[in-house]
């Protein structure tokens, strides 16, 4: 049987090797921590002016006519595609899968939703917005509601990614 080391005997380690036999010991010669750089989040490219994609301009013509042709359906696609767009542009906004949601379930907002993003996007750019979330009380007149709200949208949008595509 083996008697105990005594602390002060000859054969003990140096603190560097005793850590590698001992994992959880104090190393004396450690580096110090390295920094890593982390990529900017959303909220500070967006108040950095950070400015992504260019999104697809679409024909009113066509959004209005293919909504009416699939019953409802490719609106909810295009509210999908444009918020998605517009989060991906800026940095800020709902996007594209909460923007379906809310299509879906709570329908109503998107129509105050959409023109406010986009006025926030264009004076994200310096620019005088041609809408705000206001716009969204066109859908209240009867029948050609809807219709005006998707001119005036839509037109909104074009009219900002041809003028980024131009600049680009």
């Amino acid at each position: 049987m083996s008697e105990p080391e005594e602390p002060g005997s000859g054969e003990s380690q140096p603190p560097a090797a005793q850590n590698e036999t001992d994992p959880d010991a104090t190393r004396v010669d450690q580096q110090p921590p390295q920094i890593v750089e982390s990529s900017p989040t959303p909220a500070t490219t967006a108040s950095a002016g950070w400015q992504g994609p260019i999104g697809k301009p679409r024909g009113v013509a066509f959004v209005i006519l293919i909504s009416i042709i699939t019953l409802g359906i490719y609106h909810l696609y295009w509210s999908y595609k444009v918020f998605e767009e517009m989060k991906e542009h800026t940095g800020a906004g709902v996007g594209g899968v909460l923007a379906l949601v809310i299509a879906i379930v709570v329908n109503p907002v998107i129509w105050f939703l959409a023109p406010s993003e986009i006025g926030k996007m264009y004076r994200g750019d310096g620019r005088t917005a041609p809408m705000t979330g206001w716009t969204g009380l066109w859908i209240l007149l009867p029948i050609v509601g809807w219709f005006v709200w998707i001119v005036k949208v839509q037109g909104a949008l074009n009219r900002y990614w041809e003028s980024e595509a131009a600049t680009a």
